[in-house]
């Protein structure tokens, strides 16, 4: 039997890593109308949605709103929904699909996407120059690749 692991995403994704064990807090209200909030540890990110962890549960709701800060982008306001979690003892995966997000932020997700992913091709293939001076995920790189000099004053 074959099975078929087509990739099912609408945009690329990069994981989150480097300076980013900035809390993600989601917005919500529970089914009473209560208004609360849960801080999770973004894991990837992409332009139609994101992996995060949290050790405190899961959303308590179907839709929420996201405050998302990444260096050197500003701040980007999201709507989203609950699209699965998984659960292992007292950690959760939560995977969320952006439902409303400004064009402009979804653009510049996508082109880090693009870059980190970009650069991961560069590595499989063994090229001399894996880190380039237009890089725009160089913010968020932890690679041992990276080149910090090309990016000096920026």
């Amino acid at each position: 039997m074959t099975k078929n692991f087509s990739e099912k995403r609408r945009h690329p994704r990069m994981p989150v890593i480097s300076n980013l064990i900035e809390p993600v807090n989601l917005h919500y209200k529970t089914e009473d109308g209560k208004e609360t909030s849960l801080v999770a540890i973004l894991a990837d990110l992409s332009a139609s949605g994101m992996r995060m962890i949290s050790f405190l549960g899961a959303p308590l709701a179907d839709r929420f709103s996201i405050s998302l800060q990444l260096p050197g982008t500003g701040k980007m306001e999201v709507e989203a929904k609950l699209a699965w979690v998984k659960q292992r003892e007292n950690v959760y995966t939560i995977g969320i699909e952006f439902i409303k997000m400004a064009d402009k932020d979804a653009k510049v997700i996508s082109e880090m996407a693009d870059d980190f992913n970009d650069c991961d091709t560069r590595i499989l293939l063994k090229l001399p120059e894996v880190c380039v001076a237009g890089c725009k995920c160089h913010k968020i790189c932890n690679k041992i690749q990276k080149d910090e000099s090309l990016f000096e004053g920026k």
